[in-house]
């Protein structure tokens, strides 16, 4: 079903369960293009309950009256004339009446709206009939959303069919090409066809196999008049020419607006229109605005238009306009469209007004009329220096492939360095957030270069960014090349501004990456303390990321709290996702995992909308970790997946090792201590696989823990050293107890005891419930197994208390299940426990606390031992159960209380 996804492949099934029992009406509408045909054909093919009558409309309104309703009766097996006036919808209501005492019947009609009056007329009679005398039988027709629909249908229920959301149309890319595109070149058709899904595949068929894969040049416009003319097909035929006119203006517009209409006084007397002329059918007025139903019509027109017409249209509007403001830019942005080659006065004063702070212009249009006061600019440094400008409002206005391609514009003519610097600068912070790091690395590294004596603050910004990119990549002698200390330190009145923040953070951040931390905590201290004192989003964000190498979390949740309400102050969208993902982990750092994960699930969301991949990849990590204490597997395993995406591909190697440990830590939690190991051990040992250098100390606990519980305390050893001298460091609250933790879990029998109880010392004194559970859990598994069932008692049940108490739900079934081996029943247990599972699952759990096998649990139930042998491993995973013996006490205790199974 071409261009309907699964969104829309329910809605379609959720119509037809509808139909199937009371029957319905629905007009199904949508602009030229968006699949309104495929989704009645996919309706008719998955209608079981009946009949289904599926009839197409002929080629326009001069058919002969009724000649659609005699159709229609033909589909249903009737011959011979329709019955005229107001007995032709009681005839088409009869049939409907007769067949449905059969079973339900389904009529299907495309693009009624082309049917006939007299047949419209009927078909609406009877569809109003249906709906009010409850016969058990469905109408499905479609119109045409580009349109008013007819009166005769106007008053039944209307379903618009939308535009496809950017996941579903990528997939439908990769459908239609096999996965053959690159995935540049799809983000570009995707952006293209706005949702619209023939308008996508039409994209796709115009493109070489060269140019789906990205190794050739794609056409510009990539929508052009041909293709959008092709998909409107004939929605624009039958225009007067005296309101060709008016649909012109109105395209115009809205293109210098960016919104979908325009003032209706304006476009009236730009096109010399009265107030009270009828409209075209394809606009419509609204609170006193004109915009078109279908923005792919208002695309078709314009890109369609001769020249002389476009530009006549624009010199209208800019005409009308004043000459100052917002109304001032976009005169001037409508005069410039009505020029042809460089207007260099025009060029100027478009860019002055468009840069000016008191318009009151969103990044979007600043972003237009930057780019278009490029384009009229002859002169090759000015030009460069617009284009960089336009860029630079496209990132804040989140789009990032737009702000690539006015990259590349601007480097087509010879500029000087300072100009080619401040590009690749700006080319670099894409990059970071959206592709390749090391080519963000390389970007920002020639930026320095480039800027270094013309513009000593941007070109130590341009470093710092080359030294992000490094850590980003996990590249430690990289990041300390771009981290090398040039000229000389600011003294005099701006020894405290900007350039001394920059070098403060290089200074704090090499140190750290030589592992002196002694060294690091000044510099990094005062990038923390300047940038808390001020309102900039982009030096709370260095504050944030200064606070979490200190492991300052409360410093970090605070600059992050305050960039991103900056950020938002200023309308900078690309700046969102960034705040987030230092919010999400300073509460991660902390063990505020529900925290981070709403932190994190809004960054993922910004990221997608303003399209950066890796800030994504981030979230998609941070999210992971949040879910692997929560027992969610599936969640876990879709995040790490959608990590790892896109961390090998852009060279994430933070991000990368992060999504490990948390399929690590989830299988951990699971009881499958052995595959945690297995994955975590070539991230934290030494050897060419270990995992980022930020990161990797991090899952040293979490794979000691894996290590001795599969049986092989013997690989762990090496890391809890390692593990030691980063605890040592202080940039980590919760290591010292962490350390603690790991060499009870190595010590000999009679040393453990005292290495816990110091370790839960040590956890007083700083906050994360999760990992002070993870020692109390691991001490009464200790005190346990050396037979002190009180104190085992007093941990694990602390364990439980804090596992709960931060939604830890797989590793509070283990101090659950703990607690219970020692035979206390934890709070909660017993009949809440077992009501989670299924009949199924119930009976089999009955069964085996009565002391059957398997096989005699199958012999009973009438079912195989292997579907004996699932159900009661998930009994024993909901349960947080590991033997039968445990099972049987559970089920006891139940029975006990009197609790029903």
């Amino acid at each position: 079903m071409t261009g309907q996804t699964t969104p829309r492949r329910h809605a379609v099934h959720r119509l037809l369960d509808g139909l199937r029992t009371d029957g319905g009406v629905h007009v199904v509408t949508g602009e030229p293009g968006c699949g309104r045909t495929a989704f009645l054909e996919y309706a008719a093919r998955s209608f079981r309950g009946g009949p289904v009558w599926h009839v197409r409309a002929g080629s326009g309104r001069c058919a002969p009256p009724l000649s659609g309703l005699r159709t229609l009766l033909r589909a249903a097996g009737r011959s011979g004339p329709a019955p005229g006036g107001a007995m032709a919808g009681d005839a088409l209501l009869d049939v409907l009446r007769a067949a449905a005492g059969a079973a339900p019947p389904l009529v299907c009609v495309d693009d009624a709206h082309l049917w006939d009056a007299a047949s419209r007329a009927a078909l609406g009679q009877a569809a109003l009939r249906v709906r009010a005398s409850g016969i058990r039988a469905g109408l499905l027709l479609t119109v045409a959303g580009h349109r008013p629909v007819d009166p005769e249908l106007a008053e039944l229920p209307l379903l618009r069919l939308g535009p496809l959301a950017p996941g579903e149309a990528a997939r439908l890319v990769d459908d239609t090409t096999d996965g053959a595109v690159d995935p540049d070149v799809r983000e570009e058709l995707v952006t293209a066809a706005e949702g619209n899904p023939a308008l996508l595949l039409a994209l796709v068929g115009r493109l070489s196999p060269a140019q789906l894969g990205g190794r050739r040049a794609l056409p510009r416009p990539l929508a052009d008049g041909e293709v959008l003319a092709g998909v409107a097909g004939g929605s624009l035929t039958g225009v007067p020419p005296d309101r060709a006119g008016l649909l012109l203006t109105a395209a115009a517009a809205a293109r210098a607006t960016g919104e979908p209409d325009a003032a209706a006084d304006l476009v009236r007397r730009a096109a010399g229109a009265g107030g009270d002329e009828p409209l075209p059918e394809a606009l419509v007025l609204s609170e006193g605005r004109i915009g078109y139903r279908s923005a792919l019509l208002g695309r078709a027109v314009y890109a369609g238009a001769p020249p002389d017409l476009r530009r006549a249209a624009h010199r209208a509007l800019a005409g009308c306009l004043p000459d100052t403001g917002v109304d001032g830019v976009h005169a001037l942005l409508h005069r410039s469209w009505a020029v042809t080659g460089p207007a260099p006065a025009l060029a100027a004063a478009l860019a002055a007004a468009a840069s000016d702070p008191a318009t009151a212009l969103p990044p979007g249009p600043r972003r237009r009329a930057l780019a278009r006061a490029a384009e009229l600019t002859a002169d090759g440094a000015e030009r460069a220096h617009r284009y960089t400008a336009a860029a630079e409002q496209a990132v804040l206005a989140g789009h990032s492939p737009e702000a690539l391609r006015l990259l590349d514009a601007a480097r087509s003519r010879p500029a000087p360095a300072p100009s080619r610097g401040s590009a690749e600068l700006l080319r670099g912070a894409v990059l970071l957030a959206d592709g390749p790091v090391d080519d963000a690395r390389e970007s920002f590294l020639l930026a320095a270069g480039l800027l270094a004596g013309a513009d000593d603050e941007a070109a130590g910004t341009a470093a710092l960014g080359a030294a992000d990119a490094a850590w980003a990549a996990g590249d430690p002698a990289s990041c300390l090349r771009a981290l090398a200390p040039t000229g000389a330190p600011p003294s005099g009145p701006t020894a405290g501004g900007p350039r001394s923040v920059l070098r403060d953070h290089q200074e704090g951040m090499r140190a750290v990456l030589l592992g002196r931390f002694d060294r690091a905590a000044g510099p990094l201290r005062r990038v923390v303390e300047r940038g808390l004192a001020c309102d900039e989003p982009q030096r709370l964000l260095r504050s944030a990321s200064a606070a979490l190498m200190l492991g300052d979390t409360t410093a970090a949740r605070r600059a992050g709290a305050r960039a991103l309400a900056a950020a938002r102050t200023a309308g900078s969208a690309a700046l969102e996702p960034r705040a987030l993902e230092y919010l999400a982990y300073a509460e991660l750092r902390s063990g505020r995992h529900q925290l981070a994960r709403t932190h994190a699930e809004e960054g993922l969301r910004t990221a997608r909308r303003t399209g950066q991949r890796n800030t994504a990849a981030h979230h998609h990590a941070v999210l992971a970790l949040a879910a692997s204490i929560e027992g969610e597997k599936e969640v876990v395993a879709d995040h790490v997946a959608a990590a790892l995406c896109t961390a090998r591909r852009h060279g994430l190697s933070q991000a990368a090792t992060l999504a490990q440990w948390a399929a690590a830590r989830a299988d951990l939690g699971a009881g499958r201590p052995r595959e945690a190991a297995e994955r975590l051990g070539p991230l934290v040992r030494p050897g060419a696989r270990r995992g980022h250098f930020a990161v990797w100390m991090l899952a040293v606990p979490c794979f000691v823990e894996a290590a001795v519980l599969a049986g092989r305390p013997d690989l762990a050893p090496e890391a809890v050293e390692d593990f030691a001298l980063w605890a040592a460091c202080g940039a980590d609250p919760q290591a010292p107890a962490q350390l603690l933790r790991c060499r009870a879990l190595l010590a000999g029998a009679d040393a453990a005891g005292p290495l816990y109880l110091r370790a839960l010392d040590r956890h007083e004194e700083t906050a994360g419930d999760f990992e002070r559970a993870r020692t109390e859990l691991l001490c009464g598994k200790w005190l346990r197994r050396r037979r002190r069932p009180g104190e085992a008692r007093t941990h694990l049940g602390e364990a439980l208390r804090g596992f709960e108490g931060c939604g830890a739900r797989l590793w509070a079934q283990q101090a659950a299940a703990e607690l219970r081996a020692g035979g206390a029943a934890p709070a909660g247990a017993g009949a809440g426990e077992l009501s989670r599972l299924t009949p199924q699952q119930l009976r089999i759990a009955r069964c085996v606390a009565q002391g059957a096998t398997n096989r005699e649990v199958a012999l009973s139930l009438s079912v195989s031992t292997r579907t004996v042998d699932y159900h009661l491993r998930n009994v024993f995973a909901l349960l947080g159960v590991r033997s039968r013996v445990e099972l049987v006490r559970l089920v006891g205790q139940t029975e006990k209380t009197g609790a029903q199974l």
